[in-house]
């Protein structure tokens, strides 16, 4: 249940209204924008006549959101989510590029890749610190010390830190390390994970799954802002399909499909999307034109000998190129790189 307050509305108004949904068995989530007031009744609808709110004092209009996701929807917060952390938007005119290795490896190799990241104009540095690998016996990643490393490396660089959590256990040691936690592919669908994101205080980067509809994905990101965590960027980070060419398909058209359906802001990540360094370059560009709020971009001093993923991932100097060519795009569609 969607309800629009008028504006102007007094808090008395909305307090009686909050107050009637909880009576007829709704949990509401409170959007104040610019204009107006929503709130989002989320309970038993097929017994509750809307006109039953519609008539209150300050109410606007009251309407049924028919899709599954409710808070996820673009009609509860129309005008967009922009979700701030750190001095950076997401979702707003800026557009924010995330860089880094797939693995933190070593103090040097993490020091040399955001020292030239953030050269070439990257605003957040990403790196696993626990790797989730198909073979047991890949590297797993360096786990505390990796977000230690990267923690201490960003602050020297002005840099915020993204990295990815693996199960709800590991929430506190992510809060104490990083700005965003992110949740990957394999994780879309873990819902005990999703339930607890909700409850912290940091953004969430919620990843698309690997043969996950968009539906799918939004009502993944429904769990967290059930849970009262309403600062959650979506990734489209590509999909398994027939086609054998490349690692995955980056589903480009995802992009203005979320912003349709969706408030939230979305984020591409064209590494793991198309998995081959080669083409990283041409899909970042055709991820930010088609409207991408932001880019994640697997980045490493030494590909070549990178402990993981290195395929995917640019080198220092195909990164400054990639940023150079992201500013004219940005400008050309009316955005700031």
């Amino acid at each position: 249940m969607l309800v629009v307050m008028e504006q102007g509305a007094t808090e008395e108004q909305i307090e009686a209204v909050i107050d009637r949904l909880v009576e007829k068995g709704f949990t509401v989530h409170r959007s104040t924008g610019v204009v107006h007031t929503v709130l989002g009744g989320v309970g038993p609808m097929e017994d509750f006549d809307p006109l039953e709110l519609e008539v209150m004092d300050g109410v606007k209009e009251c309407r049924r959101i028919i899709s599954p996701y409710k808070l996820a929807s673009r009609p509860f917060r129309p005008e967009g989510t922009v979700v701030r952390v750190g001095g950076i938007e997401f979702g707003g005119n800026q557009v924010v590029v995330i860089a880094g290795p797939c693995s933190v490896e070593t103090p040097e190799q993490i020091e040399s890749v955001a020292a030239q990241a953030v050269r070439a104009g990257a605003k957040v540095l990403r790196g696993g610190a626990f790797k989730p690998r198909s073979s047991p016996y890949s590297f797993q990643g360096l786990g505390e010390e990796g977000l230690r490393l990267l923690r201490e490396t960003a602050d020297r660089h002005g840099m915020l830190v993204i990295s990815e959590v693996m199960d709800h256990t590991q929430i506190p040691l992510m809060e104490r390390y990083v700005d965003i936690i992110q949740v990957g592919a394999r994780n879309m669908q873990n819902f005990n994970l999703l339930k607890q994101l909700g409850a912290v205080s940091k953004p969430v980067l919620l990843k698309r799954g690997l043969s996950a509809t968009i539906e799918e994905l939004l009502l993944s990101a429904e769990y967290i802002l059930a849970g009262g965590n309403y600062d959650v960027i979506l990734c489209e980070r590509g999909i398994r399909t027939f086609e054998t060419y490349t690692r995955n398909t980056l589903d480009i058209s995802a992009i203005p499909v979320v912003k349709k359906l969706s408030h939230l802001p979305i984020v591409a990540d064209p590494s793991h999307g198309i998995g081959r360094r080669d083409f990283v370059i041409p899909m970042a560009r055709a991820a930010l034109a088609a409207g991408a709020d932001g880019l994640l971009v697997e980045v490493h001093n030494d590909p070549d000998r990178a402990w993981s993923d290195g395929a995917q991932s640019l080198n220092p100097a195909q990164f400054a190129e990639l940023m150079q060519q992201l500013r004219m795009i940005a400008q050309a569609v009316g955005r700031s790189l």
